[in-house]
Formats: structure tokens, C-alpha cells, sequence
């Protein structure tokens, strides 16, 4: 005979307990992640604002200066010059990716084969590290031995890296061509998360691509254009790497940002105290920007981007 064995199922008592056990460890999960939070973010911060108020050549030992570092970096001209350039570099880098990558991620979104294709083509360059890519547009644009002379094209042979107008022109350039493929993906994302029925309702009542575009498309995506903005507001601060190979500065100091002025000070003159006042100044921008920025996006900017339909 077989033995029949029958399952009691829980009842609501021990389906609520269990519900609460699961609550209750549910914040001993995020320990890890607030470990390395501290340990890599936290302190490094709260060590650079020490130093913004020491004497430190980096290899020595440090000494107090009071305010000596915030003094002479506030009153410094140079300071002022990097922060315009900075915010220059920034808001002129968005106007050109942000509609490149809108119009690129609603193209790549659809569901064509070549269109995929082009998607993984247009990733590309996002795998390229920028002091890599930097070498490489050195190279090519080098008016004696690049692309000028190679595929005799005049216009090209230029001082590209010797006029400062060039120069910035050319750093706006390279860093959209690098991280337009990376927002396109956000986007794309996001365009494939909009329901085909707002489309085609909107068929139905005659409204042409472009009128789907500007009342269906753009709306539906207004987070993902709020996160896919504060990543390139905030990531312009950092475009260390690529302008110290490219131009290192120059000409003169007509690329001497802010990131790349916190490692000249810090690490070119020895100037650890007046490199930190830098870097908290970067931090603080940093996080300003980023909250004005979800602000924008109202009261419930963690909601979906569908919510009212």
C-alpha cells in the first residue's frame, strides 16, 4: 500500500511571520554595498576635505594651513578660467549628445535586423578607452603625417590641437563620439518600454511618425532623459583622461579644465592642499548638478515612465 501523505498548507499567522523574518533581513543585505560606500567613497571624501586644509607636497609630512588652500585657490584667476570652461565643455557636450543619442536610440529601437547591427557598430567605441581614443584622434589629425596627408584632404590639415577654438571644438567632438553609443543604448531601453498600443491608437486617429515622436515618444521618455542627462552632466567633470592626452591643457590654458587643473596642482607642482580644495569643489558641483537635475523630473522622479495611461 502506498502511504498517501497529505500537506497542511500555513496559515495566515505563519505566512505573516514569515513575511516579517524575510523584512527583517532584508537590511543586513545592503551591508556589503554600504561597506564599500564607506570604505571607498566616504573616507577618501572626508581624507581630500582634511587635506583642502593642510600643507602636503605629497611624499612629506603634512601641516596645517587654516584656510590658506581656500584662499588662494578662490582668488586664483586660473580657478575661474577652468570652472567656465568646465560648464562650457558640459552644456555645449549635452546639446550635441542628447539629441544624437534621443534620435539614435528611437532608430536602433525598432525591430529590423540591420537595425541591431548597426546598434552593435554603434557601441563600439564606448569599448575603447579614452586615453586610447585620444592617441588615436592625435594621430589621425596631425597635419603633417594623419588623414590630411594620407587621403589628401586639405581642410583637414589644420592645427587642430594649436588654436584653442580648434582644440575645444575638437574635445566636444571626440567625447560625443565616444559617449553618444552609451546614451543611445538609455534611450533605446527606454523607446522599447513605451506600449505599441499608444502607437497604434495613434495611427488610428492619423497622426504621422513625427507627430508620434513629439506626443508619444519625447513624454513617454522624459526620465530617461533626466537620468540619461544627469550622467553626462555629472560625467563631464571627469573628462580627465581623455583632454590630458589629447591637448594636455593647451594650448596654453584653453582646455584646462577642472579635473584636469586638480591634477596639474596636485601632481605636476606638488600641491596636494590647494588639489584637494579642487576636488571638494568637484564634489560639491557634482552633487548639485545631479539634484537640480532629478528635481526637474517633480515630486515622484523614481515613478515610471509610463504612469498616467
Amino acid at each position: 500500500m502506498s502511504a498517501i501523505t497529505s500537506h497542511r498548507a500555513p496559515s495566515t499567522r505563519q505566512r505573516t511571520q514569515g513575511t516579517a523574518e524575510r523584512r527583517s533581513a532584508l537590511p543586513w543585505l545592503t551591508v556589503p554595498a554600504l561597506f564599500f560606500f564607506v570604505v571607498f567613497a566616504v573616507i577618501p571624501l572626508a581624507g581630500v576635505l582634511v587635506l583642502s586644509f593642510a600643507n602636503w607636497d605629497g611624499i612629506g609630512a603634512i601641516g596645517a594651513a587654516g584656510m590658506e588652500n581656500w584662499t588662494s585657490v578662490l582668488s586664483d584667476p586660473e580657478l575661474y578660467n577652468s570652472l567656465g570652461l568646465t560648464f562650457m565643455i558640459m552644456i555645449v557636450s549635452w546639446l550635441v549628445q542628447t539629441p544624437i543619442s534621443l534620435l539614435l536610440g528611437v532608430f536602433t529601437a525598432g525591430t529590423q535586423r540591420y537595425r541591431a547591427v548597426l546598434a552593435v557598430l554603434y557601441f563600439l567605441p564606448l569599448l575603447l578607452s579614452s586615453a586610447a581614443v585620444a592617441i588615436a584622434y592625435k594621430a589621425l589629425l596631425d597635419p603633417n603625417f594623419g588623414l590630411a596627408m594620407g587621403l589628401g584632404l586639405p581642410f583637414l590639415a589644420q592645427d587642430w590641437l594649436g588654436v584653442p577654438q580648434l582644440a575645444l571644438s575638437l574635445i566636444i567632438f571626440v567625447i560625443a563620439w565616444q559617449f553618444v553609443p552609451f546614451h543611445t543604448l538609455i534611450y533605446q531601453g527606454g523607446v522599447r518600454q513605451i506600449p505599441k498600443s499608444l502607437y497604434e491608437a495613434a495611427q488610428i486617429d492619423g497622426a504621422g511618425t513625427i507627430k508620434q515622436f513629439f506626443h508619444i515618444t519625447l513624454p513617454q521618455l522624459k526620465y530617461t532623459i533626466i537620468t540619461s542627462s544627469t550622467l553626462m552632466v555629472v560625467g563631464s567633470l571627469t573628462y580627465f583622461d581623455l583632454i590630458f592626452v589629447l591637448t594636455g591643457g593647451g594650448p596654453g590654458n584653453s582646455t584646462r579644465i577642472l579635473a584636469l587643473d586638480m591634477y596639474l596642482r596636485g601632481f605636476r607642482a606638488n600641491l596636494m592642499g590647494p588639489a584637494s580644495v579642487i576636488a571638494v569643489i568637484l564634489v560639491v558641483i557634482g552633487l548639485a548638478l545631479a539634484l537640480f537635475l532629478q528635481r526637474l523630473g517633480g515630486k515622484d522622479n523614481q515613478g515610471s515612465q509610463l504612469e498616467g495611461m
